[in-house]
């Protein structure tokens, strides 16, 4: 795969969308054999209702799929630039250049609009990709891996095998455990499947625990604007890990925004959970007294906790105690209080006025992701192609030795950037 030019990959992504959408009624209905399954399991309440909605797709989304490759191909070709130059001596030149990991393994629960996301990134950065996808999506992945696999194998004959579908459940610890032959995993799922892989696997691991993405709402905050962002970010997507599950709202500003913000959630079918003091300026008995354990989940669905706070520093203790580092916002007219939270809150993206759900790969422009990290090392927050990317050092010489060197005969010049004759 690393050995084709840019253009070749991008020729696979343009006929890999073009394939998709000639094939979406074939990917729904596997779609809504999937969705049918698991639907006795959703009602019995062994299966949560986030995960059924993850599941499903439909025409729309199967054309939302096929945009989101196509974005992909737009991209810059990452393999196709050199990082830094330096010229170590006349005629000895280091290059450090980009390029692909290997092969990675995405491990992932219900969403089968991962299956185009990272089969796009692993073509156009040049890595194999090894795909297990849950039991509650067997038939859509299927389809979709088969239409990859028509097209590698139309422009490539024996490239198809470049991406591979892993079904049996019961082989999973043997996959987390090929350190040798998988370079990286990325689990996609709910946070305690992505905590199973983390304790589990021999190889680097890229994922994010949980999304306790929290919204502290300043003393200074717009209420329109306060109740147009936490609205956005709780119900746009609820099941997503970048929808807000704890709103902390300044004590000044408390009386005049939670009654309004209260009513609009509850119009629009959320949850309130509140602490006392919500719970008192409010005067709302259907808000639900808050619990401990409520400040650690993550709740993917509709559902929200409320806290009153005495100031900035309050919030962004809260913060730092309970969030899970993934996606942070405060809404305020302070810019010096905004600049503190960016600065200051520990998270792989932090936000002023704005929706949590910015949070996302594709509306970061980079095409798509694949997964978002809490990590520091590596990659962090929404992750496109330089998460599968790692370098290499590449020296041309004229026969130079490291002897001559240590004897004085030569001295290094160390120059950056600079390209020579070699």
């Amino acid at each position: 795969m690393a050995g084709l030019s840019g253009s070749e990959r991008n020729q696979l992504l343009l006929a890999a969308a073009a394939a998709m959408e000639s094939h979406s009624s074939e990917i729904v209905i596997a779609n809504r054999e999937d969705c049918e399954a698991l639907a006795p399991a959703v009602a019995a309440g062994s299966v949560a209702q986030a995960l059924a909605h993850r599941l499903r797709t439909s025409p729309a989304g199967v054309k939302e799929m096929a945009a989101r490759v196509r974005d992909v191909a737009t991209l810059e070709d990452p393999l196709a630039h050199i990082i830094a130059t330096t010229e170590l001596d006349e005629g000895l030149v280091l290059d450090k250049v980009a390029c692909p990991l290997g092969i990675i393994a995405v491990v992932f629960e219900s969403r089968p609009d991962v299956v185009p996301q990272v089969a796009s990134l692993a073509i156009k950065s040049g890595n194999g990709l090894v795909l297990k996808g849950g039991a509650e999506a067997r038939h859509t992945n299927r389809v979709l891996v088969s239409i990859w696999h028509e097209v590698l194998a139309a422009h490539h004959p024996g490239l198809e095998r470049a991406i591979c579908l892993f079904e049996d459940r019961a082989g999973v610890m043997a996959l987390l455990q090929m350190q040798r032959e998988i370079d990286l995993v990325v689990p996609r799922g709910s946070t305690e499947f992505v905590d199973f892989v983390f304790r589990n696997s021999r190889i680097p691991v890229l994922g994010h625990g949980s999304g306790i993405c929290h919204i502290y709402v300043d003393s200074t905050a717009e209420p329109g604007m306060a109740c147009k962002v936490v609205l956005d970010s709780k119900t746009q997507y609820p099941a997503a890990c970048n929808s807000v599950e704890k709103v902390l709202v300044h004590a000044e500003i408390a009386g005049r925004l939670l009654p309004e913000l209260v009513r609009e959630l509850e119009a629009a079918g959320v949850e309130v959970r509140g602490c006392e003091r919500t719970r008192q300026l409010c005067g709302n008995p259907a808000i639900k007294a808050d619990t401990e354990d409520d400040w650690s989940a993550e709740y993917g669905d509709l559902i929200v906790t409320l806290k009153v706070v005495d100031d900035l520093e309050a919030a962004m203790a809260h913060i730092d105690q309970y969030g899970s580092r993934h996606t942070e916002c405060i809404i305020t007219e302070d810019a010096g209080a905004a600049a503190r939270f960016l600065d200051e809150v520990d998270a792989a993206s932090v936000f002023h006025n704005a929706s949590t759900r910015f949070a996302d790969g594709f509306r970061y422009g980079l095409g798509a992701e694949i997964g978002i990290s809490n990590s520091k090392l590596h990659a962090r927050g929404p992750v496109g192609i330089e998460g599968l990317l790692t370098y290499k050092y590449k020296l041309r010489g004229r026969g130079q030795v490291v002897s001559d060197y240590v004897a004085g005969k030569r001295k290094f010049i160390h120059r950056k950037n600079h390209r020579a004759e070699t």
